[in-house]
């Protein structure tokens, strides 16, 4: 036995590795609760640093005139694509993009909102009183409405004191011919939306002039974020560009707090959460490409309006399992709806065609094995990351349950002396039985 490994072997020398972990783990997660309000950009920066360190790694090998391309030009270079790229696609799609969201904005909400209000609502509101038997009051008292009670008519309300109000719809009344006839309706023409963008600015303003307090705080407070998610952005590209170029670095000095009989043991551990890790981030990220591809592609067949900004939101909450295919689906089947039933039926069925195509796919060939975490255990984790750290929860919380998997695989391996750390069949979802001799470890 060598000196090293005598004094490994010393009680007091293992006394004090044990107080030297144990302290100093008790002060970094000490740091992390109370400075967790400034880890977003080191944790974004840990997670981009982890999706490049393949391509760094591969530009770096390569070699130009017989020498290997060093660590920091392959970074530099890297960025600087991928910059420029977000740049160029900023440049093509940021005006289709405003004009999208203009339109909607000034043509279809309002059109929405004045659907919901004038036929949706009236058609609830008698299917509830169908059920229930009874007519709705008015707070001043009962109410009866010309023309089946829509908000679009006259409507006469009975106060408490016996009176009578005529309440007139909010575009006036005008006179239609109905041939030798004349009737009163609904102004439904330009006027009556003149007069509800006129009460909208006089709202406004109104409500400008008692807040303005409000409303400078408010432009300071958007002013300030959009300076900070700047900020932020840069911060963490350079804190993963630091995270690249000194990755040797920062695994040699994890290395050096395990004892040397023990870190064949912690390679394997790296290595597992490695493979995690990347079935679930960089897999991720590969699905949500292609989910956003295909995404496009259907609604453009379908004809929706705003495919583009309907293809980006179901790229983008594809980042969150589960959940984000559900909440991404919704805006696309309405306004599929919206124009009609077949627009509708059809953003469904490729919604629906898209997901089994993920789900049965992309996700086993993708992701693998490697990745592979119990649905219950996805849904717990994206609710307590949500829960306790927002949206930020939410994204980060497969990678985190990923983590902690494949500690509790390793830890259970060299615990319990069974199981190999590298085998596909070994996670949660799959545990041999503890007496079953064929997949025991040697002890």
């Amino acid at each position: 036995m060598t000196g090293g490994s005598a004094a490994e072997d010393d009680p007091r020398a293992r006394r004090r590795r044990f107080t030297f972990v144990s302290v100093w783990g008790v002060v970094a997660l000490a740091i992390v609760i109370g400075f967790r309000a400034v880890l977003a950009p080191f944790v974004f920066g840990i997670v981009i640093a982890y999706v490049l360190s393949p391509v760094v790694g591969w530009i770096a090998r390569r070699r130009v005139g017989g020498r290997a391309i060093p660590r920091w030009v392959a970074i530099v270079g890297l960025y600087v694509v991928m910059l420029t790229g977000m740049w160029a696609s900023i440049q093509v799609t940021a005006p289709r993009l405003a004009t999208e969201v203009r339109d909607f904005v000034r043509t279809d909400l309002p059109r929405y909102s004045r659907e919901v209000r004038e036929n949706w609502l009236p058609r609830a509101r008698a299917v509830v009183q169908r059920f229930t038997g009874s007519a709705r009051e008015a707070p001043g008292g009962d109410t009866a409405a010309a023309g089946g009670g829509s908000e679009s008519n006259v409507r006469i309300v009975r106060n408490a004191d016996g009176s009578l109000d005529v309440v007139l719809p909010r575009g006036g009344l005008t006179l239609e011919h109905e041939g030798n006839r004349l009737r009163l309706a609904p102004n439904r023409g330009r006027g009556s939306d003149v007069l509800e963008v006129e009460v909208l600015v006089d709202r406004i303003r109104a409500f400008g002039a008692g807040h303005a307090g409000d409303i400078l705080n408010f432009g300071r407070g958007l002013i300030g974020g959009v300076i900070g998610g700047v900020f932020g952005f840069f911060i963490t590209l350079m804190l993963s560009a630091y995270i690249l170029l000194t990755e040797d670095r920062i695994l040699n000095f994890l290395r050096s707090l395990v004892r040397p009989e023990s870190r064949g043991a912690f390679e394997e551990l790296l290595t597992r959460i490695d493979r995690g890790l990347s079935g679930v981030v960089r897999g991720q990220l590969v699905i949500c490409g292609i989910n956003g591809v295909l995404s496009a592609i259907g609604f453009a067949i379908a004809g929706l309006k705003y495919w583009p900004v309907l293809a980006l939101i179901a790229a983008v909450f594809s980042l969150i399992p589960i959940f984000g295919a559900i909440l991404s689906s919704i805006p696309a089947v309405l306004i599929g709806l919206s124009q009609s039933v077949y627009a509708g039926v059809f953003a469904l069925v490729w919604v629906i065609g898209i997901h089994q195509l993920e789900a049965n796919l992309l996700n086993p060939k993708i992701m693998g094995d490697a990745a592979k975490i119990h649905p219950v255990l996805v849904v717990f984790s994206l609710l307590a990351g949500e829960r306790s750290f927002g949206i930020l929860g939410a994204l980060l919380a497969v990678p985190v349950m990923s983590l902690v998997q494949s500690v509790f695989l390793h830890w259970r391996k060299y615990a319990l002396h069974y199981g190999d750390p590298l085998i596909a069949t070994d996670s949660l979802t799959s545990v041999p039985a503890i007496g079953d001799a064929s997949d025991a470890a040697p002890r």
